[in-house]
């Protein structure tokens, strides 16, 4: 007897479950909604203690830092720390959630300098979120990557003589792609700009001339 509540197969095979990407999840992230909303977008969530990072998707160590809690680990230096122990990862990267203007309570100069010297000095990308629900969403999009995508080997463009200039200045401390422009228009060569005194830097760079010059004076010690 034909059953006409039946689902002819083609349409059960259409509704059969699909494999998500398992997120490992630090325990300590409990108390987060982040978690949550992993859940809520269909990703499997596993919760274990990870000595490095909040999250490891894909083989990519995130950590996730509230606002509040970003701007403490940098006067107690366990942000420094944890940058260290994070590049243990090929990839990784930092999100910043929440209002960072709320809780900042440094120069705007210096938050530039410490953002530049993360992702120049300790090679970790770093992104805002606004809340939770968009640091899921982040993670959604790391999970949901292909694998093609992954295995890509993209080529850096290569730069002309004049941007490999600006870029070794601009990686200084304070400094950035606008003061680097700056200071090659006005004294042509990196000889010139390291050799220049500090009142000549002062138009420029400010407050940040005397770092400047100690920085290119500073003798190599080898460990």
């Amino acid at each position: 007897m034909y059953d006409i509540f039946s689902k002819p197969e083609k349409e059960k095979k259409k509704i059969s479950h699909q494999p998500t990407e398992i997120i490992e999840v630090d325990f300590r992230e409990k108390n987060s909604s982040v978690p949550i909303e992993l859940k809520n977008l269909g990703l499997d969530v596993k919760f274990k203690e990870l000595k490095v990072a909040d999250y490891i998707v894909k083989g990519i160590a995130v950590e996730r830092k509230e606002a509040k809690d970003f701007f403490s680990s940098i006067f107690d230096r366990r942000l420094f720390s944890q940058m260290e122990e994070i590049n243990q990862y090929n990839r990784r990267l930092l999100i910043i959630e929440g209002d960072v203007k709320r809780y900042n309570r440094m120069n705007e100069n210096a938050l530039r300098g410490i953002l530049l010297s993360i992702s120049l000095s300790f090679k970790v990308p770093v992104i805002f979120s606004k809340d939770e629900k968009e640091t899921a969403d982040y993670i959604r999009l790391i999970a949901n990557k292909k694998k093609s995508e992954e295995t890509i080997n993209p080529k850096k463009r290569n730069l002309s003589p004049s941007e490999e200039l600006e870029f070794i200045i601009e990686s200084f401390p304070g400094v950035g792609p606008a003061k680097a422009k700056k200071l090659l228009e006005k004294f042509g060569t990196i000889w010139d700009i390291i050799n220049s005194k500090e009142d000549e830097l002062l138009p420029i760079l400010g407050k940040n001339s005397a770092s400047f010059i100690s920085l290119a004076k500073r003798k190599y010690e080898p460990k």
